[in-house]
């Protein structure tokens, strides 16, 4: 059994496939909604081919953490329904997140860093007590296409 497994290998590494290349995900997904998380376990940060990642019906108090910012290609990021105060800066380091759903926290500031999401469709703040101040100069920035959801 084994000179056969080694003989696969090996004819798929002489043709030019490798097993790992086969084997990579695409279009990671992690779901960690409704696991009563007061805070984004440590591991999440690590996994940075993560598109997307949901931390919605949690207890997620104060801001996510800073460390955010390293999920470089991350798509969608939804962590609605927690008890957020904050957005951290770092949010704007996401050049790639397309969807961003902070509905229904008690956020009462939004970042200026959330104008540099060029690539943002949907911004969902709905249910929460941000400043309107603050929504106003971030949305001049941010393209005209950007659904925001208040």
């Amino acid at each position: 059994m084994k000179k056969l497994f080694s003989v696969i290998v090996i004819s798929l590494f002489l043709t030019g496939c490798t097993l790992a290349a086969q084997l990579k995900p695409t279009g990671a997904k992690l779901d960690l909604s409704n696991q009563n998380l007061t805070k984004i376990p440590e591991y999440v940060f690590n996994q940075t081919n993560l598109e997307e990642l949901n931390l919605s019906n949690n207890q997620l108090t104060g801001a996510i953490q800073s460390q955010i910012g390293q999920l470089k290609k991350l798509k969608i990021l939804k962590a609605s329904n927690n008890l957020m105060t904050g957005v951290p800066a770092e949010i704007g380091q996401l050049q790639n997140l397309q969807t961003l759903d902070l509905s229904n926290n008690q956020l009462t500031g939004l970042p200026n860093e959330l104008r540099n999401l060029k690539n943002l469709q949907t911004l969902n703040i709905s249910g929460n007590n941000y400043s309107t101040l603050d929504l106003d100069t971030i949305q001049k920035r941010l393209p005209a296409s950007v659904k925001i959801i208040k």
